[in-house]
């Protein structure tokens, strides 16, 4: 299975880098990972929210190919277990196409056009983390997952 992240800005913190860094190595044993940063968008401060939410929507949708199963990171999104998102995983791998998105907005969320293309929304959480926080915590999920999938102990080491 192919397994896209991606999402919009730079993680500034080394200690997130490192962490993120880590988890992409350690998903290569289980997956085919790519990493896709978005710039910001320039000028931001300039834009509505509408407009930034359609600015970064437009970003995204113009590496995102047809065949591609897009799962948007929404605080609206459905709620998982570590077992439950690896079952979704697993479920994916065995029932539909072999590529999958997952997509971390910006501060805004996502435009109405990459909500209309996605497949569905994943919430990490009730509560609100920052953007950088996000992908270090998403990836320890995806790493979780597999490894669940694969039956190792690191869920209950």
């Amino acid at each position: 299975m192919k397994v896209r992240l991606m999402f919009i800005g730079k993680t500034v913190s080394n200690a997130l880098k490192e962490l993120e860094q880590t988890y992409e190595k350690r998903l290569s044993h289980y997956v085919s990972y790519e990493r896709i940063e978005l710039p910001d968008v320039k000028q931001a401060a300039s834009l509505t929210t509408s407009q930034l939410k359609d600015k970064e929507g437009q970003l995204f949708l113009s590496k995102i190919s047809e065949d591609q199963h897009v799962i948007l990171l929404d605080e609206q999104g459905t709620s998982y277990t570590s077992e439950g998102f690896a079952l979704v995983l697993a479920n994916h791998e065995l029932h539909s196409a072999k590529k999958i998105t997952f997509c971390i907005g910006g501060a805004f969320g996502f435009s109405d056009e990459l909500y209309t293309r996605s497949n569905g929304k994943i919430s990490l959480s009730k509560m609100t983390f920052s953007h950088q926080m996000v992908r270090t915590i998403f990836l320890e999920q995806l790493y979780r997952a597999c490894t669940i999938n694969k039956g190792e102990k690191y869920h209950h080491s």
